[in-house]
């Protein structure tokens, strides 16, 4: 990399949760399937949107490489953030994964409907956790090919 190339950071994956225990066994969970992407986390359905379109604190977030949605969320719902953020027309392309303890088949239509990417209830055994945390890692940050953020594209193009 010369020094004119930008400076590549892994970009995080945006874990939005409100369950303390939860984002604890999370952190643990990526910790012990070794994903090099930071989490970062975010508490409710306000702030996942205020991080995804980088408004009030989060105006200079990196965009996501990857979202992980609880449906059960304080302020806005987990829905409302899929159907925002799939509405959108560049944060579209984000991957958004709902992870969420939620059984009910309606939610899954209702996920899926909203253009969720994947739809796992979480695992209660710990160990099964990580196991799905490291395939989510293989899957969309090793193996699948995500279009690159507008303003990293359009900075490619004024380079060539």
């Amino acid at each position: 990399m010369s020094p004119a190339d930008p400076v590549r950071t892994t970009p995080p994956i945006l874990l939005v949760e409100d369950n303390d225990d939860d984002i604890l066994i999370t952190k643990r969970a990526f910790e012990k399937g070794h994903l090099t992407n930071p989490l970062v986390v975010v508490r409710d359905g306000d702030e996942a949107l205020d991080y995804v379109f980088r408004r009030g604190p989060f105006v200079q977030a990196p965009r996501p490489a990857l979202m992980l949605l609880d449906l059960n969320l304080p302020r806005v719902d987990g829905f409302t953030v899929l159907r925002t953020v799939k509405g959108d027309p560049e944060a579209r392309s984000i991957p958004v994964v709902v992870l969420t303890t939620s059984k009910r088949e309606e939610d899954v239509h209702r996920s899926y409907a909203n253009y969720a990417n994947t739809y796992i209830e979480k695992p209660v055994e710990f160990d099964r956790f990580v196991h799905v945390v490291q395939n989510l890692n293989v899957y969309w940050l090793l193996t699948a090919r995500l279009p690159q953020p507008p303003e990293e594209s359009e900075t490619a193009r004024g380079a060539a």
